[in-house]
């Protein structure tokens, strides 16, 4: 193995990314991490005309006949020396006789810096100049063009120069041959950050912060509420507040470098008979003779096939090429599984989570955590927002939270768990607002499979679907959704996924739900129930899916890191943040709690 990587060659890319990010070169080359944002995306098509084109390398005229020698310019010439242990494809190169010059283009304009360029792109050219010298080529300076300013700008291959390329060469190749699990740590507050596309992955901000602020009590770490959190599912009664709530001032600044919501969503198709077809960039959904919709690819994040809904195998390799997975869902909405591309599949930050389910002390803090979370969101959704709830109730509650927080096993943990939900069911009804809704929405205890009341009916779609979105976020980390911390594994069951979503349970599905009935979008009517369960009608889960979508937009402020995002952003951030803390890329994982 380790002859194998000796004998691996670094690229100049990869050079020119330790120079700007020793971290963002390991995600890249290591970690095989990338996301585009508008600054890849126009340098893509700057260099389209370079990229179509690959030039072989002209010979060096060590002869060359009398009079001037005639320039030769080639491009995407592919450079590699086994000597120097490095590869590069520079975009020019520029030859006359014995000299070849190297040309870089960039996108953007000339900067504004001493040198008029900057470190990155000079390693990158001082790395193809080596390449060229090492194939019989005198190469004393380069250049940069930007192709906003339309100039090229001069770059002198001088010893200082060379020399701070070869260091970079050694430590990269040396990054290659160990292959250490440890990513290298994040820039501290760096402006480099702002642009990085990868700024979503490396998460700098957070993962500095959760390393420095991992003494923070847990029980302080809990989101505030958008202003309207209340109204929207809650009595206007006041209640109690029984916890002290942390002063925002002393919540440190982290910057949010990734979108706070999403523009794509997901695609719900549940038009049974109905058909998924692609045209170009676009999915069509038809029935028969009957258009459905038209839809284009880059405003769809996840396609969600409910029943019995045919999709093209075009439409499948399109999909899957472009990293949107295909969620199955039966007829009566189980959560079946996902058609998902290559998509991530990260042998380190796998490896760190099998190693972790296996320790049974390590797996039950994760444990502990998923499942206090949970218990402290439940406790303050009664609080918040159950009329005549008896204090014993809370009280109780917050005794066995704590209980939790100590438990020295899962068996331990689980009782737990039970007895907790078992106070919470027992007074959901108390969150509903209206007299007539309660006797059919008020039952005294959670069922499943099927549910046997409408309040489960809408709890169980709505839990499923929380699994589906939880899924989809662990498989973009590169985790396994199959291999759970604290639900044991087993065969179809997402247990990892069960895992990360206990903490989202109140926060989302049972706002969502709440919201829909104290909002009078729904009643009893909307349901079939016999003594084979209760099922809804397609009028009442085109609702639930409705709020559900709206619950997962909703910005709220994190509890953390003190910015606004959305309940998607938030769930997709936990699974980063779960997987960085498995890989011990921060110290602790902590889980998400409202206050």
């Amino acid at each position: 193995m380790e002859e194998a990587n000796s004998k691996e060659l670094a690229t100049a890319e990869m050079l020119a990314q330790y120079a700007y990010c020793p971290r963002r070169m390991y995600l890249m080359f290591l970690d095989g991490r990338w996301d585009s944002n508008f600054y890849t995306e126009h340098g893509l098509a700057v260099h389209r005309r370079t990229d179509a084109q690959q030039d072989t390398l002209p010979t060096p005229a060590t002869n060359p006949p009398e009079g001037e020698p005639e320039p030769t310019t080639a491009r995407s010439v592919l450079l590699a020396d086994e000597t120097l242990g490095l590869i590069a494809k520079p975009d020019i190169i520029e030859a006359e006789g014995m000299v070849a010059t190297p040309v870089e283009i960039k996108r953007g304009t000339i900067p504004n810096t001493p040198t008029h360029t900057y470190e990155p792109e000079c390693v990158q050219l001082m790395a193809q100049a080596l390449l060229l010298r090492a194939h019989g080529f005198t190469c004393n300076q380069a250049m940069v063009y930007y192709a906003e300013s339309r100039r090229r700008v001069i770059v002198p291959l001088d010893t200082p120069l060379e020399v701070r390329t070869r260091d970079i060469l050694r430590l990269v190749k040396e990054t290659i041959l160990n292959r250490t699990e440890q990513l290298p740590p994040p820039l501290q507050d760096s402006p480099k950050c702002n642009g990085c596309s990868l700024a979503g992955i490396c998460l700098p901000d957070e993962t500095n912060f959760s390393n420095n602020e991992a003494s923070i009590a847990p029980e302080n770490h809990s989101a505030k509420a958008p202003d309207n959190y209340c109204d929207s599912f809650s009595s206007s009664q006041p209640t109690a507040q029984m916890e002290t709530e942390q002063d925002d001032e002393t919540i440190p600044d982290v910057r949010r470098l990734f979108p706070a919501r999403s523009d794509a969503l997901p695609l719900y198709v549940q038009t049974q008979g109905a058909r998924i077809g692609k045209s170009g960039e676009t999915l069509n959904i038809e029935k028969g003779d009957q258009k459905l919709g038209v839809f284009p690819l880059k405003d769809v994040s996840q396609v969600v096939i409910c029943g019995n809904v045919f999709i093209s195998p075009q439409c499948t390799n399109m999909l899957c090429s472009a990293g949107i997975p295909i969620v199955h869902l039966s007829m009566g909405h189980w959560f079946y599984g996902i058609t998902y591309g290559s998509g991530e599949a990260n042998a380190y930050d796998r490896a760190a989570q099998f190693r972790i389910a296996a320790d049974k002390g390590k797996s039950l803090e994760y444990a502990r955590q998923f499942v206090v979370a949970k218990a402290r969101n439940q406790r303050t959704m009664l609080r918040r927002n159950a009329m005549a709830l008896p204090d014993q109730v809370l009280y109780e509650m917050q005794r066995l939270i704590l209980k939790a927080e100590n438990v020295s096993s899962a068996e331990e943990l689980l009782g737990i768990e039970g007895n907790i939900a078992r106070l919470y069911f027992q007074h959901f009804g108390k969150m509903l607002k209206s007299e007539e809704l309660k006797p059919d929405f008020q039952p005294e205890k959670r069922n499943r499979r099927p549910p046997q009341d409408p309040l489960n009916a809408l709890l169980s779609f709505g839990y499923a679907l929380l699994v589906k979105e939880v899924t989809v976020a662990i498989m973009a980390e590169g985790l396994d959704p199959w291999w759970g911390l604290y639900h044991r594994p087993r065969h179809g069951k997402p247990a990892l996924a069960l895992d990360l979503m206990e903490e989202f349970r109140p926060l989302v599905v049972d706002s969502a739900v709440i919201t829909l009935l104290n909002n009078d979008q729904v009643d009893a009517n909307g349901f079939v129930c016999s003594c084979a369960g209760c099922a809804m009608s397609d009028a009442t889960r085109k609702k639930l899916i409705a709020a559900f979508e709206q619950r997962l937009d909703q910005l709220v402020t994190h509890p953390v890191f003190n910015y606004r995002c959305s309940w998607r952003a938030i769930i997709r951030l936990q699974c980063k943040l779960l997987a960085k803390s498995l890989r011990g890329d921060i110290k602790d994982y902590m889980g998400m709690t409202t206050r």
